[in-house]
């Protein structure tokens, strides 16, 4: 029965450790942990939040809440490697009898012990593996710190230039440019950073998926109020005379396409077209912005 308990929590350590690998350094479109806690509560906050200010929390505490789950399910796995080898694997201070500090929640503190690097010592393991063990998971609860730092500074830059880009979208379809105007040098040139900027944030979208749980406050710098104009804006370059407006046109709309393709794989799943995924985009996050 012991052997069991161990396996079980080292299964639950190693989970984790897979799901922090998928989601900071290899994110791939197999779900995991961290999808599953994001995607749940950003569907939660659909009916419950009816304000901007109330739905723009949803991605900040889904990241919180992500990692509170990898660290308590690293403690608690932790928790069953050490229970079964209580007391007799153990040592104790002054003062603590063992048959009394033997239960599952005295190998919960041992592990928030570790994990947190406190070293307290009043409860230390004697047996070889354990000493060994036990360090690895200090290594591993500073890794989880590392982690979290890094996602944050990772997931926010990219924010930033998501909401750049459909600043940059607000700001041209406010000024209303006419086919003529378009179908210029400045036109090729406009087209051609906005076909950059679309690639941008689908590198983003793959790179830092848990991006997409993140409401964009303002209409003016949310992308999916936006991105069906952009898509418009492509089409109607299929007819220029301008030579370079017609390649510019192209090429962003195979950036849209790759776009539409990444959100409706990772996060949609609307098999539709191009435009359908976009408007199912904006519905998406329409809802959370109260609209």
């Amino acid at each position: 029965m012991d052997w069991l308990v161990n396996i079980t929590g080292a299964a639950l350590v190693l989970f984790v450790l897979r799901d922090v690998f998928h989601t900071l350094w290899h994110p791939t479109n197999h779900g995991g942990l961290s999808k599953l806690v994001m995607t749940g509560l950003w569907r939660v906050s659909v009916p419950v939040t009816s304000r901007r200010r109330a739905s723009g929390l949803a991605g900040p505490i889904a990241m919180v809440a992500v990692v509170a789950v990898w660290a308590l399910t690293v403690v608690v796995g932790w928790a069953l490697i050490y229970w079964p080898h209580m007391p007799q694997a153990f040592t104790y201070t002054a003062g603590l009898l063992p048959a009394e500090h033997s239960s599952f929640t005295d190998a919960l503190y041992i592990s928030l012990v570790n994990i947190s690097t406190l070293g307290l010592g009043d409860i230390a393991p004697t047996e070889g593996w354990l000493r060994i063990l036990a360090p690895l998971e200090a290594v591993v609860g500073f890794a989880l710190l590392t982690a979290t730092v890094s996602w944050t500074l990772g997931i926010y830059p990219a924010l930033a230039r998501r909401r750049a880009l459909a600043l940059r979208l607000s700001h041209l379809s406010r000024t209303h440019p006419t086919a003529a105007q378009i179908d210029t040098d400045a036109g090729a040139a406009i087209l051609d950073s906005l076909a950059a900027g679309v690639s941008v944030v689908s590198v983003d979208f793959m790179q830092y998926a848990e991006s997409y749980y993140f409401y964009d406050g303002d209409d003016r710098t949310s992308l999916a109020c936006h991105i069906t104009y952009v898509c418009d804006l492509a089409d109607q370059t299929a007819g220029a005379r301008h030579p370079d407006v017609r390649l510019s046109g192209a090429v962003l709309r195979a950036a849209l396409e790759d776009l539409a393709t990444i959100l409706d794989e990772r996060f949609l799943r609307t098999q539709g077209t191009p435009q359908q995924v976009f408007r199912a985009f904006a519905d998406d996050h329409g809802r959370h912005s109260g609209a």
